[in-house]
């Protein structure tokens, strides 16, 4: 028996060393398994290889990245750590340039056409109100000037109230063009002011001004909402694509994207799913930004249909000089009851001296200084720009911009760059070694994080420059509805005005003006707020030697051209009968 025995002990011994021998032989093996690969993509990083192994070594000096066998040293896996918040921060500039280039592009195309057509509603005006009213009109181009100005300054941002800039204009047209319809008489600068504090009630332009206020106002709000709006969505892009890694996002990103690498697997992507999980991960915060970001795209896009709708910004200043030139006609044309209205209102003028005779200039057929624009006379569009393809291609590019935070981690992970395709689970990175990714994909947002494997999120910090965006986003979404409207949000208390002489809303002279003292039938129109928009200064009026009548409201002989033509009407005032 013990001769049997004695005899297995060297079997049992030969077969431990053999195990022993082998296993030793498969830890040799790994160990030695070559880094060329390795060493070859990173080099072609631009880094040096000085400190990169040339065959694997123990992983247990490895902070992110697991700790088998690997192909980096402890400053390679430093290095490359850095090297994933770079490629992280490129592939959400490179995803987002779209956006970037679009809003930058549309806004100064966009800018640019606005900018022209109220230059050229200008010119327009100026070039046919010369070659109509020849030096009545170049002795008063300032009138004309100064609306131009202020309309200029609204769009630019200004802080001006389109209702007030078209109301001072129709106050210093009428007394302008009261003064040369009645050439007969002086007027001072007390009665001119009597003129144009009235005349919402006169009416002098009929119901032009208010045409004129509805369209001039619509366009020009929605013009200026949309230029402003396209404005704040570069900025907007520019900010939440300003990113800087945390240290759990590079982490994430470091075990997704360069792990393979050390572990000699430089050619295996990580897994669609876990691509998608870093990335919600690390996107957290721009995911929160999808609500608002979704109203301001939409309220850009309607906005851009107003424009080519009822809110058409090429009618409205083609139609400037149109609706002016309207409006002189229809004061001209009832000029004797206007004027016999304010002679009852105001009180009776002191004649001129001296006898008015046709001006030698004037064509001996008495043809009216004022008239209307024939159709070949008429403005027209900036040319060589178009507002309806400039809104489609707006809409086109504003259609993808949808959803675009919330979708941006998978447009990431949908690049065969970045990671493996969905088909392809079985033979991917899973975070440790090749092989199917387990954990399901996290929700959107940051709240959707709180159980996220691969980054470790602080749900209960929002990013405090997030919340900035997401309430920038509310303000410019609000003004943009507002503009749907054709409401100002900065004046909307001011929009209320309206009248044909320029839409006057102060306070009223119970005691001068026939047919509104205080036994007058009360006009149904609200007070109006004054402390619900900023004072304005009073209208400055205009120098003696500016006006058609110099000379503290003495005609000039420029206002003699309308003498002959008018007169026969100016006689038959005394019987016109009383407004009501």
């Amino acid at each position: 028996m013990d001769t049997v025995t004695h005899s297995r002990y060297p079997a049992l011994v030969v077969l431990c060393v053999v195990a022993a021998l082998s296993g030793t032989r498969s830890s040799v093996a790994s160990a030695g398994r070559s880094c060329s690969d390795t060493r070859q993509v990173y080099s072609e990083k631009g880094y040096s290889t000085s400190t990169a192994p040339t065959t694997q070594i123990s992983g247990e000096h490895l902070r992110l990245c697991p700790q088998d066998y690997t192909c980096c040293s402890s400053q390679m896996e430093e290095v490359l750590s850095l090297q994933s918040g770079r490629d992280f921060v490129k592939a959400v500039e490179d995803n987002s340039q779209f956006l970037l280039t679009t809003f930058t592009q549309r806004h100064r195309r966009f800018d640019e056409f606005f900018r022209e057509l109220i230059d050229l509603s200008e010119k327009t005006m100026n070039q046919m109100f010369t070659k109509t009213y020849g030096r009545l009109f170049t002795q008063n181009a300032h009138v004309f000037q100064e609306l131009f100005v202020e309309l200029r300054r609204y769009y630019s941002g200004g802080s001006v109230s389109l209702s007030e800039v078209l109301s001072d204009f129709w106050s210093r047209l009428v007394e302008k063009v009261f003064s040369l319809v009645n050439p007969q008489y002086q007027f001072s600068e007390d009665y001119l002011e009597c003129v144009s504090k009235h005349a919402e009630q006169l009416q002098p332009f009929g119901d032009v001004p208010r045409k004129l206020r509805v369209q001039v106002s619509r366009a020009f709000i929605a013009a200026r909402a949309l230029s402003q709006g396209l404005a704040t969505g570069r900025d907007i892009v520019n900010k939440a694509t300003k990113l800087t890694a945390d240290s759990e996002c590079v982490r994430g990103l470091m075990r997704q994207w360069y792990c393979p690498l050390c572990r000699g697997l430089p050619s295996l992507r990580p897994c669609h799913s876990l691509c998608l999980n870093v990335m919600k991960g690390c996107l957290a915060n721009q995911a929160d930004l999808d609500t608002e970001w979704n109203n301001f795209i939409d309220a850009l896009y309607q906005v851009s249909e107003k424009l080519e709708g009822p809110f058409n910004m090429e009618l409205a200043a083609d139609s400037i000089s149109v609706k002016v030139s309207e409006a002189i006609m229809h004061m001209q044309e009832n000029s004797v009851s206007i004027s016999t209205k304010i002679f009852q209102g105001c009180g009776n003028p002191r004649p001129s001296h001296g006898r008015y005779q046709r001006s030698p200039k004037e064509s001996p057929t008495g043809k009216r200084p004022f008239r209307n624009f024939s159709p070949e006379e008429k403005p027209t569009t900036a040319a060589g720009t178009n507002l309806d393809r400039l809104v489609t291609e707006l809409k086109e590019r504003l259609r993808p911009m949808r959803s675009f935070w919330v979708s941006l981690p998978h447009t990431i992970c949908n690049d065969e760059k970045m990671a493996a395709d969905v088909t392809n689970e079985d033979r991917c990175w899973n975070g440790q070694t090749r092989g199917r990714y387990l954990p399901d994909v996290m929700g959107d947002g940051l709240v959707n994080q709180i159980n996220n494997p691969e980054v470790e999120v602080d749900v209960a910090k929002p990013d405090v420059r997030t919340r900035q965006l997401i309430m920038e986003l509310r303000v410019v979404t609000n003004k943009l509805r507002h503009a749907q409207s054709g409401q100002d949000m900065d004046f909307m208390d001011s929009e209320d005005s309206s009248g044909s002489g320029g839409g006057y809303t102060g306070d009223r002279y119970n005691d001068d003006w026939p047919g509104y003292g205080p036994h007058s039938p009360s006009v149904n129109k609200p007070a109006r707020n004054p402390s619900a928009s900023p004072a304005k200064p009073p209208r400055a009026r205009d120098k003696p030697g500016s006006k058609w009548n110099k000379s503290n409201g003495r005609a000039t002989s420029g206002t003699n051209q309308l003498a002959c033509s008018l007169l026969s009407l100016l006689s038959l005032s005394l019987t016109s009968p009383w407004w009501r």
